[in-house]
């Protein structure tokens, strides 16, 4: 797997990129934001991770430039453990959050689980319409009556789950295990946050509601 890494302590490079050298990966490490980016720019890399506190710029505005041109998959490992920091950067398009110090087989746990769900939606590739909403799922193109419409890459996740599961209530640990993963918390307001941004942008300029709740057992995309 392509991996690249933004980090500037020197002995977490060298100890993060020999656990996932050992792991078979491709690993290619910057300490500087810029270098980083246009790496980013001309390779095609599988999975970023992104240490938060950096000398010149902040993870999380890193994260912001790469979501304005890339859905590659992100992973933030820092020492930022505040759950405010987490749910920012979520909220800010990361795939996953990891505190520092990171355990070998967790990390790598965590690279595999946010690169099987890229791979497990790229095999469904196919486009969905729903009343003049569509998802173009090869290109990660979202619309909605000729309108295209910017997502970040978790709100593009779910959007992606639903689609897929047009007509079908799906529930909030289904969500949760194919959105986020394993150890994400079913019972936190995460999914909420995320099901009113996407009505925000998909629904409110709309005249039919596309994301319906069906209370006490999930959510389903549907036009009825």
């Amino acid at each position: 797997m392509q991996i690249a890494l933004l980090e500037d302590d020197l002995s977490q490079v060298e100890l993060l990129t020999h656990w996932l050298r050992l792991a078979g990966h491709h690993a290619v490490a910057f300490q500087r934001g810029e270098d980083f980016l246009d790496a980013v720019r001309q390779q095609q890399f599988e999975v970023l991770i992104l240490d938060w506190n950096l000398l010149e710029v902040t993870g999380i505005d890193i994260l912001k430039r790469i979501r304005q041109t890339s859905k590659v998959r992100v992973l933030f490992c820092t020492s930022r453990d505040g759950q405010d920091d987490v749910v920012t950067a979520l909220l800010e398009g990361a795939d996953d959050y990891l505190v520092k110090p990171p355990r070998r087989l967790e990390l790598l746990a965590r690279i595999e689980t946010v690169a099987r769900r890229a791979r497990k939606m790229q095999a469904n590739a196919e486009a969905f319409e729903v009343n003049e909403f569509k998802l173009d799922c090869p290109d990660r193109i979202v619309s909605r009556a000729g309108i295209v419409i910017e997502l970040t890459a978790k709100e593009y996740s779910l959007i992606e789950f639903l689609a897929v599961n047009k007509g079908r209530v799906v529930g909030r640990e289904e969500i949760s295990e194919h959105v986020w993963d394993d150890t994400f918390d079913p019972f936190s307001n995460l999914i909420e946050v995320y099901i009113k941004r996407l009505r925000t942008k998909l629904d409110e300029d709309f005249g039919t509601q596309l994301i319906h709740t069906r209370r006490g057992v999930g959510y389903i995309l549907d036009d009825a």
